[in-house]
C-alpha cells in the first residue's frame, strides 16, 4: 500500500481547543472525525474544529458516540436499536448543519467508542448504525474496524466503507482492540506508534503485546486525540510514513 488516511477523533475537549492542543496534530493529519453531541461535543466545538480543519485543508467526519457524556462514550450500553439509530441521525444531522454553514461537506462517518466497539462485533447494532446515518445521507464513507463484521453490514446498507486500524492503540489476537482497562492499551510513544503504522501500511500486521502477529487490511489510521502526547505521536507517524513512500491522503481525495 502506497496511500494511507491518517484521520483523528476530535471536537471532544473544549480545553484543548482553547489551549491549541487540538489544532497542533492537525498538521500531521488528513482528515478528522468530530463529536457530535453524544459522547462530547456542542455547537461552539463543533464550529471551532471544522474552522480548524478548514484551515488545514482537512476532510471532515461526523464522530457520533453514545449520547451517555459522563462516561465520555466508553461505556457500553444496551439500548434499543431505535434508540441508537435515532441519536446516530441527530448527531450527525448536528454536525452536518454546522458544516453546510461553514461551506464543508461531511465526507464520513465514524461511530466513536463502545458504540464502535461494540459495533464490531455486533450486527445488529452495526445495522442501526447505518439505518441512521442512511436516514441523513448514504453519499458518506462509513469507517469501521478492519476486518471486522461490521464493515460487511455498512456494505450490505449501500454505503461506502474504510477499514480503519490504529497506530496509538494495542490490539488482541483476534483482531479486536486492547480494552482500556489495562494499562498497555495506548501506545504512547511516538517511536512505537510510527512501527506499528508502518507495519500496518507495509505488511498489512499489527504485533500484540504477546507477540502474536495479527492481519489487518486498512484504509484509514487513527490517532485519538485525548491520547497524551498526541501530537508528537502524530507528528512521528506522519513522518515515518513520508519517509517511506507513503502519500498520506483522505479518503475521498484522488
Amino acid at each position: 500500500m502506497n496511500r494511507i488516511d491518517l484521520n483523528c477523533d476530535m471536537g471532544e475537549l473544549a480545553e484543548a481547543i482553547a489551549d491549541g492542543w487540538q489544532e497542533a496534530i492537525m498538521p500531521s493529519l488528513t482528515s478528522v472525525n468530530i463529536a457530535c453531541g453524544g459522547h462530547a461535543g456542542d455547537k461552539q466545538t463543533m464550529e471551532a474544529t471544522i474552522e480548524q480543519a478548514l484551515h488545514w485543508k482537512l476532510a471532515v467526519g461526523a464522530h457520533p458516540g453514545y449520547p451517555d457524556r459522563a462516561n465520555f462514550g466508553r461505556l457500553e450500553l444496551d439500548l434499543p436499536a431505535e434508540t441508537i439509530s435515532n441519536s446516530v441521525f441527530e448527531q450527525v444531522c448536528a454536525l452536518a448543519k454546522i458544516a453546510t454553514g461553514c461551506g464543508v461537506r461531511v465526507a464520513h462517518v465514524k461511530p466513536h467508542g463502545a458504540l464502535y466497539n461494540q459495533a464490531a462485533r455486533n450486527r445488529a447494532l452495526a445495522e442501526a448504525i447505518a439505518r441512521g446515518v442512511a436516514r441523513w445521507n448514504r453519499d458518506v464513507v462509513l469507517i469501521g474496524l478492519a476486518g471486522s463484521p461490521m464493515l460487511d453490514v455498512f456494505r450490505e446498507a449501500g454505503f461506502a466503507v474504510a477499514a480503519e486500524a490504529f497506530a496509538d492503540r494495542r490490539y488482541e489476537a483476534d483482531g479486536s482492540l486492547r480494552s482500556r482497562k489495562f494499562d498497555d492499551a495506548l501506545i504512547l510513544d511516538p517511536a512505537k506508534a510510527s512501527r506499528q503504522a508502518l507495519s500496518i501500511v507495509q505488511r498489512g500486521t499489527v504485533t500484540t503485546s504477546s507477540g502474536i502477529e495479527v492481519a489487518v487490511d486498512a484504509q484509514t489510521l487513527c490517532i485519538h486525540g485525548d491520547t497524551p502526547g498526541a501530537p508528537r505521536i502524530a507528528a512521528a507517524v506522519a513522518q515515518s510514513l513520508r519517509q517511506a513512500g507513503v502519500t498520506l491522503k483522505a479518503l475521498l481525495q484522488n
